[in-house]
């Protein structure tokens, strides 16, 4: 806490320029908790809005509380709450939906309009001492499941939900375009739902071979020239060994995508989930003409309870993810940043609060 026991928080002001500053919390509701953080990561679209101040059609006008990758420890409970008490320990989803509109009761409350997520404009995220959010949203984690893992679940569940909206199992060899994060998260999800064989393909040979300590059974460096996609493909077929069921994109940029087309089998799937452009050029007639199946994903629903089941009995461990770790002051605020920013060795970088 700041002096005077101040509720502190890592606020983006403006272009490339992050300050701890006071936040104040809203009044804890009957159905809220208060959250003293312990973990928060940072994530790509935390870098981004730093060093743009603006993600897709979010933009940010005013300064805004970052962070969305978080765990803590339980501090009040309002009157209503009866599944959490102080004192324990949650992984927290950063999104509340209305639950009230149509698209809401259909089951799919990740795409309400009316999403009031964590450190998207103009709503406040979670890099503070402390912050207020519902108690349904606060997963309790097991003993054996530590706070930082607990963060992990945020891009876990990226991870997560493209395996299910893909409906990825024990007969389908999956390749995943790009080694960052969420693309290590999605092969460690893969795994766990017992794919045959996983190969991963990305531009940075220090990420392929986390991708390979990691457990992808092949990597295949690829470069950042469209006019290489007919020869990376032979690669990437060699690589598998076998027939490409599903590819997951998680980079989303026109090369992955149309890589990811272009190397799945006749009647395969393909699952875009990075954002790395607003509008790609691909392949879609002739991908069409083979019958692929394209399916879209954003954000996830319903994957903290798996996630923690995951991580508790030790299906996936998300522990060599995070490679840096930073305390919560200015320097080390900006440090962090700066250090997610450059990535060269960095995956995950995680703040200890």
């Amino acid at each position: 806490m700041g002096k005077g026991g101040e509720n502190m928080a890592a606020w983006l002001v403006s272009l490339n320029t992050l300050k701890v500053q006071p936040f104040i919390l809203p009044p804890l509701g009957p159905h809220d908790v208060k959250v003293q953080m312990k973990a928060v990561g940072i994530c790509g679209s935390d870098v981004h809005f730093l060093k743009t101040m603006r993600l897709a059609d979010f933009i940010v006008k005013e300064p805004m509380v970052i962070g969305h990758e978080c765990a803590g420890i339980i501090e009040e409970v309002g009157s209503e709450v009866k599944n959490l008490a102080v004192g324990d320990r949650v992984a927290i989803e950063p999104g509340i939906s209305c639950s009230r509109c149509k698209i809401c009761k259909d089951g799919r409350y990740n795409l309400c309009p009316e999403m009031k997520f964590f450190a998207t404009p103009p709503v406040h995220g979670s890099l503070a001492n402390q912050i207020v959010h519902p108690a349904d949203l606060c997963f309790k984690l097991p003993d054996n499941v530590s706070l930082e893992e607990g963060a992990m679940c945020e891009p876990l569940s990226v991870g997560l939900h493209a395996c299910r909206r893909a409906k990825v199992g024990p007969e389908t060899n999956v390749l995943i375009m790009g080694a960052g994060p969420i693309g290590l998260v999605t092969m460690l999800v893969a795994h766990a739902f017992g794919v045959p064989r996983i190969v991963i393909v990305d531009v940075d040979d220090h990420r392929l071979s986390i991708a390979k300590d990691l457990g992808a059974d092949e990597v295949v460096k690829v470069s950042s020239n469209i006019q290489d996609v007919d020869a990376e493909i032979v690669q990437i077929h060699e690589a598998m060994g076998a027939s490409v069921h599903l590819a997951i994109d998680c980079v989303g940029i026109s090369k992955t995508m149309s890589t990811a087309l272009r190397a799945t089998q006749a009647g395969g799937k393909v699952c875009l989930v990075g954002m790395g452009h607003p509008h790609l050029t691909v392949p879609l007639t002739s991908a069409a003409a083979r019958e692929a199946d394209i399916v879209g994903c954003f954000r996830y629903k319903n994957t903290w309870p798996l996630c923690i089941e995951f991580l508790g009995t030790g299906k996936i461990d998300v522990k060599p993810l995070i490679t840096h770790r930073y305390g919560f002051s200015q320097e080390e605020v900006v440090e962090a940043f700066e250090t997610s920013a450059r990535g060269g060795n960095a995956i995950k970088v995680m703040f200890n609060l």
